[in-house]
């Protein structure tokens, strides 16, 4: 069996009724957020952003629960990086900084390994 060097993660993320209540300027300060947060996973050592997919076209409305209304799936090095990029959520400042960006989404990390399909 081979060891595995890196995990693969698949980052739910579920946009909230907070950010539904928003008014405009709001939702724009917390894509600013979700743009910052984003960039920060992607710079964090060894991670390596396979692809970002996003629902909003043919989901409406907050999702508490699966579908979610994103996805970020990446390989990541170790737990610790997998923990430190969920802890964007939770520091990541949106507008003036009263609120962090989990306000407004939340994420769950589902983590597994690259599932290679012999030809």
């Amino acid at each position: 069996m081979t060891k595995l060097t890196t995990h693969r993660v698949l980052f739910c993320i579920g946009i909230n009724q907070n950010f539904m209540d928003s008014p405009k300027d709001v939702m724009k300060d917390v894509w600013q957020a979700f743009s910052a947060m984003m960039k920060g996973i992607s710079d964090l050592p060894g991670v390596n952003v396979l692809g970002i997919m996003d629902d909003d076209r043919i989901m409406v409305g907050p999702s508490a629960a699966a579908p979610w209304t994103a996805y970020i799936m990446a390989d990541v090095p170790d737990i610790e990086t997998v923990i430190a990029s969920c802890d964007f959520f939770r520091s990541t400042p949106v507008g003036d900084g009263t609120y962090s960006l989990w306000k407004y989404a939340k994420v769950e990390a589902r983590i597994g390994r690259e599932l290679v399909v012999p030809s």
